[in-house]
């Protein structure tokens, strides 16, 4: 179901309800914290009905049941194969309806059925400013190879891993001393800014997808906004 779906969907039904937001997450979960801080400050309106992990042990876990928030768990070890992993998962997500789901660490590579099912609903953070150092090992590679500045990144999640249509990204210089664990911190800084005013733009519905384009305030976006320009009002 499409987010206006959603929407219509509450309407019709009398409801006044915030749009609600299911977290997906496979560890610490600062990105989570973040958002959890976001709604509590009602920086984003909306509401976070439930916290997935696919990891029991996961320490975001324990952000969501100390903010009240349903924590649940799809361990993706305990299934024999992706197809009946992923049909647990929709079902736990599906049970809260919501408007939005957002990866926050979330470390599972998603099945092109899995990711149509929540097209247009769906968001991760990237942590490099996309389409550059797409997967795992994105500061190490950055710095492997010569970059002058790496970052992160927000967009909608699609069938091609971490290939989908980019709605914000924040730039982050690189310094000469740098290591994968310092750049990682200083990126994971504007993770955090980022994330949550992507959310809000969603909820809000300033933002949304159509076909391979984001569409912001009604018009198509001809390159990722820039946290920088944002933040000044450029």
């Amino acid at each position: 179901m499409s987010s206006s779906a959603e929407g219509d969907r509450r309407a019709a039904e009398g409801k006044s309800t915030p749009p609600a937001i299911v977290v997906l997450i496979s560890g610490r979960g600062s990105n989570l914290q973040a958002i959890i801080e976001a709604v509590r400050n009602g920086e984003i309106p909306a509401s976070i009905c439930a916290v997935i992990s696919s990891r029991p042990n996961a320490p975001g876990l324990e952000f969501a049941r100390t903010a009240g928030i349903a924590a649940e768990v799809v361990d993706d070890r305990r299934y024999d194969d992706r197809q009946s992993c992923e049909a647990a998962l929709t079902a736990a997500i599906d049970r809260h309806r919501p408007d939005l789901v957002a990866l926050a660490g979330f470390m599972r590579i998603l099945s092109h059925d899995f990711v149509r099912h929540y097209d247009g609903r769906m968001l991760n953070i990237h942590p490099s400013l996309l389409p550059e150092f797409a997967g795992l090992d994105t500061h190490r590679r950055a710095l492997e190879a010569g970059a002058w500045e790496h970052g992160a990144s927000v967009h909608f999640v699609t069938e091609d891993v971490d290939g989908g249509p980019v709605i914000l990204r924040a730039r982050v210089p690189i310094k000469p001393d740098d290591t994968p664990a310092s750049l990682a911190e200083r990126v994971l800084e504007f993770e955090h800014r980022i994330y949550p005013l992507a959310i809000r733009w969603f909820v809000e519905g300033r933002v949304r997808k159509s076909g391979d384009q984001v569409i912001f305030d009604g018009k198509p976006l001809a390159q990722p906004l820039d946290y920088a320009d944002v933040k000044n009002g450029r």
